[in-house]
């Protein structure tokens, strides 16, 4: 964990809980600004993330990604299924499901619509 002064200390994951971690400078600049707009619709998705990422059936707010493009994604020379929280009508959250370490790689955080699925 890389800390600087005055930044906020985030919990552990408790027993059975994920590790949210952010992998890209899309999820670092877009999660403040998802704060700022939709705080309490965030934290509910942040705790979502923490206990069920991968959610089997997937729910209306939280999906794996479709299509050859989107469905996976690359993390540290793997291959890990995408997923999205819709944490807004238009606000998303992508993410990566690292199962065997259990980790939630954030690899957007953005108050609009992704292009990308468009």
């Amino acid at each position: 964990m890389n800390l600087k002064r005055d930044q906020p200390i985030p919990p552990p994951p408790a027993e059975g809980e994920w590790l949210i971690i952010c992998g890209t400078r899309e999820a670092r600049t877009g999660w403040p600004d998802l704060q700022r707009q939709a705080g309490a619709n965030l934290a509910r998705a942040h705790e979502t993330l923490r206990t069920d990422p991968a959610p089997v059936p997937e729910t209306d707010r939280q999906h794996r990604l479709r299509g050859k493009q989107l469905r996976s994604g690359e993390y540290q020379g793997r291959t890990l299924p995408r997923w999205q929280y819709e944490v807004t009508g238009g606000g998303r959250i992508w993410y990566l499901v690292d199962a065997e370490h259990r980790q939630v790689i954030v690899v957007l955080a953005s108050t609009g619509h992704p292009k990308a699925t468009e």
